[in-house]
């Protein structure tokens, strides 16, 4: 943008910033038919249609927009975020909007498509001199002497989302739920990141009054189920997740367990056979994260069914196949990694057959 009144620059920036993409249609919400779950609807919500592919699409426009409107954010600050996953897609594609440089500081191992993604969305990274647990420190202080703006988004995303005066993905899927013969969804299930989509929903089912209850998905080495089920707020475990874009090592400040009715662990080779079995039989080319998803509704269908009630489930998927055609559908990177997803294949084979499910207790 050219050189404009600070107040002109910043009402300019937010109009951008609204005008792209998602201002213009909600994302699809899927009917996903398993003959196992007869009685339950399910419903897959989509967010890999958002523009830079991803659920976290959301949580950066919001960061972006409360940046702009505290000043934080001005027509000549360089952005910077540390990862190289999702967010910074995202926050590459805004920054490209409102004409800022944007350095994603990625750790190290960092797949060759995700950094192609930043850079065909207008950004540019540099690998992290520090391991991936000093990232977050090291991008923090990188930004501090050039004098830009840290994205921190593990600190700032459930703040941003909660400050965002549009519709949030709550609001979407109940809007569009309106037509159909179960309005309101037994249960809303997501991942947890930074833990701010959990947030939204949670705070827009008591706002609204919802009968809806809020399950999240937790893979291996997370904190949030240990944290959720003992009341432990720093809970860590000092391990980094093998699902990218949900689970962490630690509670970040976004995470409300106060708003969650339920956290299901996951098994991340579960996560895997999940993911393949949304590829090979139901034509979904979504990531592992969405495979963690598939399994918890599978739990909570099975619990339906036991208890004799009907109902619908609405899950959140939030991540395209794009990126794990190395990594999590590779046999090779599994044996690397000890995970073997065909007890868990076997499992959910089992369920859509038959219905049994061995947790649905």
């Amino acid at each position: 943008m050219s050189a404009v009144h600070p107040h002109a620059w910043a009402a300019e920036a937010i109009r951008r910033i609204r005008a792209d993409g998602p201002g213009l249609a909600p994302t699809p919400l899927k009917a996903l038919t398993m003959p196992a779950a007869e009685g339950v609807d399910i419903r897959l919500k989509d967010e890999s249609a958002l523009p830079s592919g991803s659920m976290k699409y959301r949580l950066v426009r919001a960061m972006f927009c409360h940046a702009v409107t505290s000043g934080e954010i001005t027509a000549d600050t360089r952005v910077f975020a540390a990862t190289g996953g999702p967010v910074a897609v995202a926050a590459a594609r805004f920054a490209q909007l409102l004409e800022l440089p944007f350095t994603a500081v990625v750790p190290a191992k960092t797949p060759q498509e995700q950094l192609d993604r930043i850079v065909r969305e207008g950004g540019r990274w540099q690998p992290a001199e520090q391991p991936p647990a000093a990232v977050q420190e090291e991008t923090r202080a990188v930004a501090a002497r050039s004098g830009g703006y840290f994205l921190d988004h593990f600190a700032d995303a459930e703040r941003a989302a909660a400050a965002w005066d549009g519709p949030s993905v709550a609001d979407e899927i109940f809007a569009q739920l309106r037509s159909e013969r179960r309005p309101a969804p037994e249960w809303i299930v997501t991942g947890a990141g930074t833990g701010a989509t959990s947030a939204t929903i949670g705070r827009h089912l008591r706002r609204h009054g919802r009968p809806t209850r809020l399950a999240v998905v937790d893979p291996e080495n997370s904190a949030y189920f240990p944290a959720w089920a003992s009341g432990c707020a720093d809970y860590a475990t000092g391990m980094p997740s093998r699902i990218p874009g949900i689970g962490r090592p630690r509670v970040e400040p976004g995470f409300l367990p106060g708003v969650i009715d339920l956290v299901i662990p996951v098994p991340d080779a579960a996560s895997v056979a999940a993911m393949r079995w949304l590829h090979d039989v139901a034509g979904i080319e979504a990531g592992p994260a969405a495979g963690t998803t598939l399994w918890g509704v599978c739990h909570l269908v099975a619990r339906m069914r036991a208890a004799g009630s009907g109902g619908s489930v609405v899950a959140l998927i939030g991540d395209s196949a794009e990126g794990y055609r190395n990594t999590h559908l590779s046999a090779e990177w599994l044996r690397a990694r000890d995970l073997d997803p065909a007890p868990y294949e076997a499992e959910l084979d089992r369920f859509v057959r038959t219905g049994d499910w061995p947790t649905a207790g």
